[in-house]
């Protein structure tokens, strides 16, 4: 078994140029304050540094910022000329008031990412259950099914994300959702802990990013390899402004054997590449949806929905899937909450994708998250939204509530 890890790209073949290379020479720097978090979840205090719109659209970094940034040893002119590529431990941003995200714009080309569609397998025990007491039965597997395109018009709030780690350039999947401090005008976004954080043994991701209806007309890779940034991002690049986490997952987030995994969530407050345009995510997309906390209990819910960009083999990170099966219980540790559990062939770089059920007023919720599955990509289990998931939701909406 493996935690559902983002997606690790590496890139080959004849032609293409070095991924890191290109974006160092390349790319002009607009900076912003955004999550940077590696691939563990910490849902109780993460935050993250948030920047204010000047008048020229671009993001300006507050002098705090700056400063506390210089206390860990980095500068922001370094950084914006290719330092975000240094990983080491003792510049590694890990505490949550330490989340930094300054956008580079351009740095997500076309090549780049298309590219980001790799999984490292990362595996754990088989029998995964700490508590077989509220564990129900392994899954059937069920066949995930292509999303039908246009995906803006069959999952609208669905899209990819991406992020830079040690490792590479990698993906996992996010959902928009609703801002209770701005009705039909949210810049949230929900994803998975281990999507914007590396947990214990790790700090916070960089360059992280959003793209809604990511590959909207599902043009198959060939294709993709000529396709435009407006094809493959029609609805724009999203960055990540401010992200947060619990703190479950940054104390005890790992990639192996599901640590960490009840608590597995994150919310992104995101802005748009190009600066200021007048419209929030959610008009931009025209979709955006609730968060239900203490779902149902699993028998009486009748089926979920997950969806999101699986990466690894079979399956290449270019096309939207979704998994319908009616969930089940699994437990890893009799004192963490228990999770839910489908049937689901959906491999790496679907982590982070939302799970939709019927809500309590009878439409479409968020109800869960993609975490971790097995190696034989048979099931999936996310996390059951509770308390610490409710308050890292209403934190990151808290935060920018006058703004």
């Amino acid at each position: 078994m493996r935690l559902v890890r983002p997606d690790l790209v590496t890139r080959q073949g004849r032609g293409r140029r070095p991924v890191l290379a290109v974006a160092a020479v390349a790319a002009a720097l607009v900076l912003t304050a955004t999550a940077c978090g590696p691939e563990e979840d910490d849902a109780s205090g993460a935050s993250s540094v948030s920047a204010d719109p000047s008048s020229d659209g671009k993001i300006k970094i507050p002098d705090d910022l700056k400063n506390r940034l210089k206390e860990h040893g980095i500068d922001l002119d370094q950084w914006k000329n290719g330092e975000w590529k240094n990983w080491d431990k003792e510049t590694w941003l890990r505490e949550a008031k330490d989340f930094v995200n300054p956008i580079i714009e351009g740095l997500w080309d076309p090549d780049r990412m298309r590219d980001a569609d790799k999984s490292p397998e990362k595996p754990v025990d088989n029998d995964i259950s700490g508590d077989t007491g509220v564990t129900d039965p392994t899954p059937v597997p069920v066949r995930a099914k292509g999303v039908a395109t246009p995906y803006h018009d069959s999952a609208p709030a669905s899209g990819k994300l991406l992020f830079d780690s040690p490792e590479g350039t990698m993906v996992c999947s996010a959902t928009v959702v609703t801002d209770p401090a701005h009705p039909g005008k949210s810049n949230l976004v929900w994803t998975a802990g281990h999507c914007v954080h590396a947990g214990k043994k790790g700090g916070w991701y960089r360059n992280i990013a959003f793209v809604p209806s990511y590959n909207n007309q599902g043009l198959p890779t060939a294709e993709l390899e000529k396709a435009t940034k407006e094809q493959i991002a029609p609805y724009g690049v999203w960055w990540g402004t401010w992200a947060q986490t619990s703190d479950q997952w940054i104390s005890q987030g790992s990639s192996m054997g599901g640590q960490g995994a009840p608590y597995d969530f994150a919310v992104l407050h995101v802005t748009p590449e190009k600066g200021a345009t007048g419209k929030s995510l959610e008009e931009t997309v025209g979709a955006a949806l609730p968060v239900e906390f203490n779902a149902p209990a699993v028998p009486k819910i009748s089926g979920m929905t997950a969806t999101g960009f699986p990466a690894a083999p079979p399956y290449d990170g270019q096309k939207a899937f979704q998994c319908e099966d009616r969930p089940g219980r699994l437990s890893l540790t009799a004192q963490d909450p228990t999770m839910y559990r489908i049937g689901c062939s959906m491999t790496g770089g679907s982590s982070g994708g939302g799970w939709v059920a019927t809500g309590q007023d009878g439409k479409p919720a968020l109800v869960s998250n993609t975490s971790i599955g097995p190696v034989t990509a048979g099931w999936l289990a996310g996390p059951r939204f509770g308390d610490v998931a409710k308050g890292v939701y209403e934190s990151v909406s808290k935060k920018y509530a006058g703004q």
